[in-house]
């Protein structure tokens, strides 16, 4: 439980998730339920004994790879459209609570698409939560398509044909490229992107990790070769005055990810992570939850988190959640009435925590 006392005034600011893995949802309660719903059997090995002993495994990850295995691990469980639509529903239910007003979710159509789940089943499902979800919270979102770039980028380029068609119902908005960083650089994928950018005539979000395990030249290379509007992670463009520089100027949002950052032994800890530079040089960065079902917090946890790490005042934040909404993947109206939120927010907070 957040003692600060800015959590009031940090669960008010209207949040834009921009960096939300729909699988990474996949809380321990959800996964025992589809292992006896779907009758799979989960792992014999002690850490699947107890929702209890799975939660613990998942704060004591090694590495990104150690994550990933029990990533793809849970989301073998996912069949059915009611099961992508009860994983993605539960998301929203949480993000409503934390304050979040427009969401742009990640999800990995190879790792269902791999063993046999078609790609309408995932999107339909997740498509239907997200109806729920304008409906009864009034939260936005918007569809990511992710490519897993430890697959060869032929098979980007299949999955790709097999989802254009969905850039034109309204149900995925954009590409990403997640999965393990190293070593797989962005350039990689320069085709699938420029074949992207061609299909959508411009108007898809391209955006792709770079610069959370990998060094600033996978940003570079991100900026270069994909075309890319945004950049997920993105904390190791602090290495880099030149590359620091180059995202101020163009005004690239970069979405880091502060408890992922620091279970998956970026940083060691949060304090460490160079948000107050990013700050002092112009870089513009909002804040995200990743895998929050395996990285111990959603967004309102990730802002307190950093709240105490950094101490941040009222400007800070304004600025963060400010660039969220202008780095977001919608229309100028509806930049201007989260804008509006956020000046509302701000008026009500005015003459607190001084």
């Amino acid at each position: 439980m957040c003692k600060s006392p800015y959590h009031n005034f940090l669960k008010a600011l209207p949040k834009t998730e921009l960096h939300l893995h729909i699988e990474g949802t996949l809380s321990p309660n959800l996964l025992f339920f589809l292992s006896q719903s779907n009758n799979i059997p989960l792992p014999t090995s002690p850490e699947y004994a107890t929702i209890e002993a799975l939660e613990e495994r998942y704060n004591n990850f090694v590495s990104l790879q150690d994550f990933l295995d029990y990533y793809y691990r849970g989301m073998a469980l996912l069949i059915t459209e009611q099961d992508f639509e009860d994983l993605a529903w539960d998301y929203f239910v949480q993000a409503n609570k934390d304050g979040v007003r427009h969401a742009e979710i990640f999800f990995d159509p190879q790792a269902h698409t791999a063993r046999g789940i078609a790609l309408v089943t995932v999107v339909q499902g997740i498509t239907r939560a997200r109806a729920r979800a304008l409906e009864q919270f009034g939260i936005t979102s918007k569809l990511i398509c992710c490519f897993l770039r430890h697959l060869p980028p032929q098979e980007a380029m299949e999955t790709l044909v097999n989802v254009q068609s969905h850039f034109f119902d309204d149900s995925i908005h954009g590409i990403g490229l997640d999965s393990a960083e190293v070593p797989y650089p962005p350039e990689l994928f320069k085709e699938v992107y420029r074949l992207t950018k061609e299909l959508g005539d411009g108007a898809l979000l391209l955006t792709a990790h770079a610069g959370e395990e990998a060094s600033h030249t996978y940003i570079t290379s991100a900026l270069d070769n994909l075309k890319v509007g945004r950049i997920d992670h993105g904390i190791a463009a602090a290495q880099s005055e030149e590359v620091m520089a180059r995202l101020k100027e163009k005004g690239t949002l970069l979405t880091v990810c502060p408890l992922s950052n620091v279970k998956l032994r970026c940083v060691e800890k949060i304090s460490d992570l160079p948000l107050n530079l990013f700050l002092e040089k112009g870089v513009n960065f909002n804040i995200n939850s990743d895998d929050p079902a395996y990285f111990g917090g959603y967004i309102l946890e990730n802002y307190c988190q950093v709240q105490k790490a950094f101490n941040w005042g009222k400007t800070q934040w304004y600025k963060v959640a400010e660039a969220g909404i202008l780095g977001s993947h919608i229309d100028d109206d509806h930049k201007k009435a989260l804008l509006q939120n956020l000046s509302q927010v701000q008026e009500q907070w005015q003459y607190d925590l001084e």
